[in-house]
């Protein structure tokens, strides 16, 4: 997609009347050319703005997310914390910012999950593992670049899917769980020497929205 501010300001017009919509209709074309409708534009803008249709609309979504939270973590006191409660806190800031469209993200992820869909799925996680680290500091250019945005990965993608599904009183189960899930990369003393055996016992990332969706599609049959 071509990349201007009046491009991404015509996609951020139509994405959030389109929202609403993506609740019942999914990330469809329907929901974005009512989406387009609402903000006073025509049906044709969708393709001007989305020339890839939905992939390109989710895409833009993502990336709209990565440098939201980017800023929200450039204007935090990230210094003062350790480095496991940088993490904690930019994960946390991620979900909090969604919040508002955790339906959304929801519908977002069930579409990641279709075939033809995984290329996409994984740039965006890496997109969002690689901004968290490098605004928590992270400048490494070996293995353990890798290994950092690898591990993070997987922390991310399981505490998102908790989140989703998550009851408790201002999400207090998920940010105990992201903890948790925090810990367990912690007590790994070198990355390099135990990365393929955490990697085994942590969450893939793509499986885990693939297993998502085949679950929310068994509830509703």
């Amino acid at each position: 997609m071509i990349r201007t501010p009046e491009m991404d300001a015509l996609r951020d017009r139509i994405l959030d009347a389109a929202l609403p919509n993506v609740v019942f209709d999914g990330w469809s074309r329907k929901a974005l050319t009512q989406g387009a409708t609402a903000a006073g534009l025509e049906p044709a803008d969708v393709d001007i703005a989305f020339p890839r249709g939905v992939r390109s609309a989710v895409e833009h979504w993502m990336r709209r997310a990565d440098t939201a939270m980017t800023a929200a973590l450039e204007a935090a006191d990230l210094d003062s914390m350790r480095i496991r409660d940088r993490i904690a806190f930019a994960v946390r800031t991620r979900l909090e910012q969604a919040g508002p469209h955790r339906e959304a993200v929801r519908r977002a992820l069930a579409y990641l999950a279709l075939p033809g869909n995984p290329k996409l799925a994984a740039q965006s996680l890496y997109r969002t593992v690689d901004a968290i680290w490098w605004a928590c500091g992270d400048r490494s250019t070996d293995f353990n670049f890798y290994s950092k945005r690898g591990l993070l990965a997987a922390v991310y993608s399981a505490t998102l899917l908790y989140w989703l599904d998550d009851t408790s009183e201002d999400h207090a189960d998920t940010w105990a769980f992201l903890d948790r899930r925090i810990a367990d990369v912690m007590r790994v003393p070198k990355l390099t020497g135990r990365w393929r055996e955490l990697r085994g016992k942590l969450p893939s990332p793509l499986r885990f929205m693939r297993a998502y969706r085949a679950s929310r599609g068994a509830a509703a049959g």
